[in-house]
């Protein structure tokens, strides 16, 4: 009677899809751990149509959902090649929870726990905010439960080791002779520094003209501070044995290390902090090096980053609140209640912070010529943050798509950022866990909503890398720092007999090879048509040329006002509100004659001047601050909600416009092009009829009868994602949701159901 769910024709797809799944799975490294079939996807909000019958399946790698049921309305998805359309990583996994409609029971699921119940129903909470549900209604009750325990066991591993990337790469890269498989290079192909190895960070100091700074390499095989790279940038006249004399005074030895020697003026972004005895005979030796690196020997000054931006358990804290807010309350709630409810999460006014205090940064490195030492604690984390969005105001070489992954690398990788205790892949200690690296990407998102024809992505690219660190298959998002992956890949590569030949350790590839994820047609979404490079083209004379944007050809928009206007540096409530160039409409106080009596210091005047020019995008920018200038990112909180989702509405509708218009500019270019370089005889026949391009940029091509020039139907503002399917949250045992998850750590409280009788 089970079979008789499916119709013989699907009952083959859904078997022989299965069969194609397993046949697979050795190939990588996967294996099945459980399974169990006549499973029921939950897709309804409120009842059971819609929903989708298949076999649940749990390997060392993801929780798999096999079915021949096609979602409507999944035209556009984009296929990740690592995930089917159903697919959750292990790693991806927040908290497991199972039901038992019966007995009125729930459980919250840790490794090696039993279940003493036969369960109903699953969920998965993950951490990419998706909620999904499976029901065992037909389903075996022993191999429903077994599935479930697997499920708890594999996503919360007790070792680095046990992540599947180590399985994964053993198997995909590495033959029995430790040759390379297929003679692949894992990272060899990309186009972009990885900063493990001197001659790029060498090409990084030729780049910016810093010819007063060198590349150390004291640390080599890690022999200085395990946390540090192999390579990194000093002054020349900081020499070796003076930082080897000193090493022991700071924290885990980490040495002060340069974050960016920048471009043109050659002024330092120094990420280091000496809590040591010897504090001022360090800081002479040290600033008296970085004095003598600056063209003008200016003065060092110090920002204590501990002191003035909010530490990794505030923002942890108020990640979880927008958490709670987006994904787990009722959505329908007054727009009042729900904005409030936001605000008091402060996850704005964090974001804020770290984008004032960076703008505090630039305006000392370039207003007043001055080389700045950013301190903290072990400089793995806000530093991380602070100094990455200081080189993305400053350098437009870090807001193309290749530069902002090389200064994602560079600061935040190599030096040391701890992405396996900030992301809790072990799930071993929540005090540990931050999102700092998520708190960056919404930084970053916030200067790219301002001024989007300065950067070469787009926030679909933004919203893939912060999902792609929960594919525990990429070095980039697996470990505390560089050493940590070379010690367990050699640890693991030695118990599994894997010979690596003359590399010494296993290589794991960076997340930065997007073709391991995506066909190059989805990685056309990560372009963004309105980028204005130092590439851009125009036609003058019928010639085609490249030119750099002047001042003239950008908005005017203003970008803030100095503080005694409660500028873009302001720190108490608004006094009025700014809207376009010369309007001043907007609540404006009555003793406002007597602000501008307030004297302008240097910082004011400096940001009043940069306001009063237009923006130029290949220069400086500075993010508008106040509050109304900042708004919540919507594709990343809300892209699963259904409530949220607007049917061919959101930014994408003018990306699909603007990516049509971009790529018939390209093949008008292309065109002229040829007819430039063609007899007179060729270009009759050649150029009116010249077929499109197929090496198109965008994701959208214009003149298509498969992309019409209206807005497709399945457009949504969650665009490229859906909701259906990723997001089922209705209530249990009558129960609303968000009250039963009302008492919590994250998404559950463990402490809450623990006293239950299971």
């Amino acid at each position: 009677t089970s079979i008789a769910y499916f119709p013989p024709a699907s009952f083959m797809s859904y078997y022989s899809a299965i069969i194609h799944v397993t046949s697979c799975l050795s190939s990588s490294g996967e294996i099945v751990v459980n399974e169990v079939s006549f499973v029921r996807k939950c897709i309804g909000a409120d009842s059971s149509h819609g929903d989708l019958w298949g076999k649940l399946i749990c390997t060392n790698f993801k929780v798999s959902f096999i079915t021949h049921d096609a979602l409507p309305m999944q035209r556009f998805q984009v296929a990740n090649r690592l995930l089917g359309e159903h697919d959750v990583p292990l790693a991806c996994v927040e908290q497991v929870v199972t039901v038992n409609d019966a007995k009125g029971k729930q459980k919250v699921l840790c490794s090696n726990q039993k279940l003493k119940f036969n369960p109903t129903e699953l969920i998965l909470y993950c951490k990419d905010f998706r909620i999904i549900r499976f029901r065992f209604d037909e389903a075996g009750p022993q191999s429903a439960k077994k599935v479930c325990l697997a499920i708890a066991h594999y996503s919360q591993p007790a070792d680095p080791q046990l992540l599947f990337g180590f399985e994964y790469i053993g198997k995909q890269y590495y033959g029995s002779l430790g040759e390379r498989v297929n003679g692949v290079d894992p990272g060899g192909g990309l186009q972009m520094p990885l900063f493990d190895r001197p001659s790029e960070w060498d090409r990084e100091i030729k780049r910016t003209g810093a010819a007063e700074w060198r590349v150390c390499s004291i640390n080599e095989g890690y022999v200085v501070s395990p946390s540090l790279p192999e390579y990194f940038v000093v002054p020349v006249s900081l020499a070796d044995q003076d930082l080897k004399q000193y090493l022991c005074f700071f924290t885990a030895h980490r040495i002060p290390v340069s974050g960016q020697p920048l471009k043109k003026q050659q002024l330092l972004l120094n990420k280091s902090l000496s809590r040591c005895f010897r504090q001022n005979s360090l800081d002479r030796l040290i600033c008296s090096a970085i004095t003598k690196s600056h063209p003008q020997r200016s003065d060092v000054l110090k920002s204590d980053l501990d002191k003035n931006l909010p530490n990794i358990q505030d923002i942890q804290a108020a990640f979880v609140k927008v958490r709670q807010i987006c994904v787990i309350e009722p959505f329908e709630e007054s727009e009042e209640k729900w904005l409030s409810s936001m605000e008091s999460s402060r996850w704005l006014e964090y974001v804020r912070a770290f984008l004032k205090h960076s703008a505090e940064v630039v305006y000392l490195l370039e207003g007043k010529h001055v080389s700045v030492i950013l301190q903290e604690e072990e400089d793995r984390d806000l530093s991380c943050v602070v100094s990455s969005l200081v080189q993305l105001m400053l350098d437009p070489h870090f807001r193309s798509l290749t530069g902002f992954q090389s200064l994602v690398q560079k600061e935040w990788v190599m030096a040391g950022h701890r992405f396996l205790d900030r992301c809790n892949h072990l799930k071993k200690n929540d005090k540990e866990e931050s999102p700092l690296f998520q708190l960056f990407l919404d930084c970053v998102w916030q200067i790219i909503n301002q001024y989007p024809a300065a950067f070469e992505f787009t926030e679909t690219y933004l919203t893939v890398l912060s999902d792609s660190m929960w594919i525990p298959v990429f070095s980039t998002f697996l470990f505390n720092c560089p050493q940590q992956r070379t010690e367990n890949s050699m640890d693991f590569a030695k118990s599994k007999c894997i010979p690596v030949g003359e590399e010494k350790a296993l290589r794991f590839p960076p997340v930065w090879d997007w073709s391991q994820q995506f066909t190059p047609k989805d990685q056309a979404l990560f372009n963004n048509p309105m980028y204005v490079g130092k590439g851009a083209t125009c036609v003058q004379n019928g010639a085609v040329k490249s030119f750099r944007r002047t001042k003239k050809n950008y908005s005017s928009t203003l970008r803030g006002m100095p503080s005694s206007l409660r500028n873009i540096l302001m720190d108490g409530h608004d006094s009025l509100t700014l809207t376009r160039r010369n309007s001043l409409v907007s609540r404006l106080k009555p003793d406002f004659s007597q602000i501008r009596e307030v004297v302008e210091s240097p910082t004011e005047r400096f940001f009043r001047d940069w306001v009063s020019r237009p923006a130029d995008l290949q220069g400086m920018l500075i993010p508008q601050l106040l509050p109304s200038h900042l708004a919540l990112w919507r594709l990343y909180f809300l892209r699963w909600v259904p409530e949220a989702s607007i049917p061919k509405g959101g930014p994408v509708t003018a990306y699909h416009k603007l990516s049509q218009l971009a790529d018939e500019v390209e093949k008008l270019q292309s065109q002229l092009r040829q007819y430039k370089g063609a007899t007179p005889a060729s270009t009759l026949t050649s150029t009116p009829s010249a077929p499109p391009s197929d090496h198109s940029r965008m994701y959208f091509k214009a003149g298509s009868t498969h992309e019409p020039s209206s807005t497709p139907e399945y457009l949504s503002s969650s665009f490229p994602f859906s909701p259906v399917g990723n997001m089922c949250r209705r209530s249990i045992l009558g129960t609303p949701l968000s009250k039963f998850l009302n008492g919590a750590k994250i998404w559950l409280s463990t402490e809450t159901l623990a006293n239950e009788a299971l």
